[in-house]
């Protein structure tokens, strides 16, 4: 069951529609908020909204995706819908990830970067255990941007035809 309701879509500041501009629209508010662009590779965008008021921000694929970062050598896996609540620094009650530890899935409930940025980023598990990583582990090297005292970048990503938009 979904947790993107059409109430929540109502009160969505912004609503976009199609894989690239939902691409690019992810990676730049994931930079302005103090975090690494790459922490969400997620593939074939359908939709993506963003609740200005609350932070809610959800992700919708076509299908489920597994990604490897390769500089920490940990699989993640995406479902379908990615919801969480996002503020300066931190996400928390993400759904829809899952990091493999050993031989389990284990589901990320909240990730933050230290502040002041001391290079490293914190994921915490529902059952509250955590890791810590590189920062650098999870950004993307295309155009750089200067945010929070960290080295970014911002993905320049050509809007695909016939996306759809929604600002309110």
């Amino acid at each position: 069951m979904s947790l993107v309701t059409q109430a929540i879509r109502e009160s969505a500041s912004e609503i976009y529609h199609g894989d690239a501009i939902c691409q690019e629209k992810s990676k730049t508010l994931l930079t302005e908020m103090g975090l690494p662009n790459g922490l969400l590779p997620l593939e074939d965008i359908v939709e993506c909204g963003y609740v200005k008021d609350t932070g809610f921000v959800w992700l919708i694929q076509k299908k489920e995706k597994k990604h490897k970062f390769e500089k920490i050598g940990k699989l993640t896996s995406y479902a379908t819908e990615v919801t969480a609540v996002i503020e300066k620094f931190k996400i928390k009650k993400l759904t829809g990830v899952k990091s493999k530890e050993l031989l389990m899935w284990i589901t990320l409930s909240e990730i933050t970067v230290d502040n002041p940025c001391t290079g490293k980023i914190n994921f915490k598990a529902t059952s509250g255990l955590y890791r810590t990583f590189p920062v650098s582990a999870f950004q993307l090297d295309d155009v750089k941007k200067d945010v929070g005292g960290v080295s970014v970048t911002k993905d320049a990503k050509e809007v695909e035809e016939g996306a759809q938009v929604k600002e309110v």
